[in-house]
C-alpha cells in the first residue's frame, strides 16, 4: 500500500508521515531528504548547483540509502545536516534537474518495492506514486508555513527572511519542468492552517481506515 501527500513547505508534512507511520505501522519515505542530499553533497564537493550537467556527474557516484527513515549517503547518517540554509538556498535548483529526478524516482521506486509506505513531498501523488492507494494534498497560509518552519529552530533567517524563502521555493517548485508541485485531481485537499498535527492525522486515518 502506498499512501501519499503533496504540499507546500510548512504545512506539516512530515510530521504528520511520521505520525500516520506510527499508528498504521507504515514505512515513512521523505522524498525531499533525497533531493537535499544530492544538495548536500553538491556544496560540499564545490560544484556549481547551476551547472546541471556538473551535479548530474556526481549524483551519479552517490549511493542513496534509506535507513529508519534517515537518510544515508555514501554510507553516512546525514540526517541531521539537510535542513541548513545553504541546503534550502539550492535544493529547488538541484530538484529541478529532469534527468536527476529521474534518478531519485528510481531510487525511491527501488527502495519502496513490497513494503506499505507513507511518503510526502511535491510530486508523490502526481509522478512518483500516481497509482497510491490513498492521495492528499496539505496546505496552509504562507504566514502559517513561515512561522512553522521558523519555529523548528533550524534556520539562522528572520522569519520575514524565511517567509521569503518560502514565496521563491515555492513559486520555483511550481514551474518546474517536470515534478512541479501541483494538486492531483483525485487528491484529498486539506488545509492545515487552523489544525493541529492531531487534527490532520485523525483526518488521514480515518479516511484510510474507511
Amino acid at each position: 500500500m502506498v499512501v501519499a501527500i503533496d504540499g507546500p513547505a510548512g504545512t506539516g508534512k512530515s510530521t504528520v508521515a511520521h505520525r500516520v507511520a506510527e499508528e498504521l505501522d507504515l514505512t515513512f519515505l521523505n522524498s525531499g531528504s533525497f533531493y537535499r542530499a544530492l544538495t548536500l553533497a553538491a556544496i560540499e564537493a564545490g560544484v556549481n548547483v547551476d551547472d546541471s550537467d556538473a551535479v548530474m556527474e556526481l549524483a551519479r557516484k552517490q549511493q542513496l540509502d534509506y535507513v529508519d527513515a534517515h537518510l544515508i549517503l555514501n554510507g553516512k547518517d546525514v540526517d541531521d545536516q539537510l535542513h541548513q540554509d545553504k541546503v534550502d538556498a539550492n535544493v529547488s535548483k538541484v530538484s529541478s534537474i529532469v534527468p536527476l529526478r529521474h534518478l531519485v524516482n528510481d531510487r525511491m521506486r527501488e527502495i519502496v518495492k513490497s513494503l506499505n509506505i507513507i511518503c510526502e513531498g511535491r510530486d508523490m501523488t502526481t509522478v512518483v506514486f500516481p497509482q497510491a492507494e490513498y492521495k492528499f494534498y496539505l496546505d496552509a497560509s504562507i504566514d502559517v508555513q513561515a512561522q512553522r518552519r521558523f519555529d523548528q529552530g533550524c534556520s539562522g533567517l528572520t522569519l520575514e527572511e524565511v517567509k521569503a524563502s518560502i514565496i521563491k521555493r515555492d513559486e520555483m517548485d511550481r514551474n518546474k519542468a517536470e515534478g512541479a508541485l501541483k494538486r492531483a485531481d483525485d487528491a484529498q485537499y486539506i488545509d492545515t492552517s487552523d489544525l493541529t498535527i492531531d487534527d490532520v492525522c485523525a483526518i488521514i486515518v480515518s479516511k484510510i481506515k474507511s
